[in-house]
């Protein structure tokens, strides 16, 4: 469950707003998160510095990292790039609790131009409060990902 775990958050200019909106409501929900920025507004600053911030602050520390950027697309890309990191653009609560039971998800990512306030809160609650299966089918597909990633960077 990431819920117990640090979540460290993070948007560039396009999803600060609803960066700032799901950060009230994490600390509603008691959890512990560390935003790693922006910490302002900046329309010049650019996704690929943030989410690469977070997610190696989530491997670094095996917690668990949401983005946010105008469509999601471009930080879960750049957070893919990151070993270690499982990262997905959820667009409803389903499929955010299909990657966390299936993949083991590690980073969330949500673009503020196609998701409401409300439907994001139910996202991200979603995602932190739902376990890995640890079943042997996904856990098999969960570590041939790491294989494909440890002969990528040895190639």
């Amino acid at each position: 469950m990431h819920k117990n775990k640090k979540i460290f958050i993070g948007s560039d200019h396009a999803g600060f707003k609803l960066k700032e909106k799901i950060k009230s409501f994490l600390l509603n929900e008691g959890v512990n998160f560390e935003d790693v920025g922006a910490l302002d507004f900046n329309p010049e600053d650019d996704y690929p510095d943030f989410a690469a911030l977070v997610a190696k602050k989530v491997a670094e520390n095996s917690g668990a990292g949401i983005l946010v950027c105008s469509s999601g697309v471009g930080m879960c890309i750049t957070a893919n790039k990151i070993k270690g990191i499982r990262a997905i653009n959820a667009f409803n609560a389903k499929i955010a609790e299909m990657s966390r039971i299936h993949n083991n998800t590690n980073v969330l990512c949500l673009g503020q131009d196609y998701i409401e306030e409300e439907l994001a809160k139910k996202i991200v609650k979603r995602w932190l409060e739902t376990d890995f299966s640890g079943a042997e089918r996904h856990q098999r597909r969960v570590d041939k990902i790491a294989e494909y990633e440890k002969q990528e960077q040895e190639a």
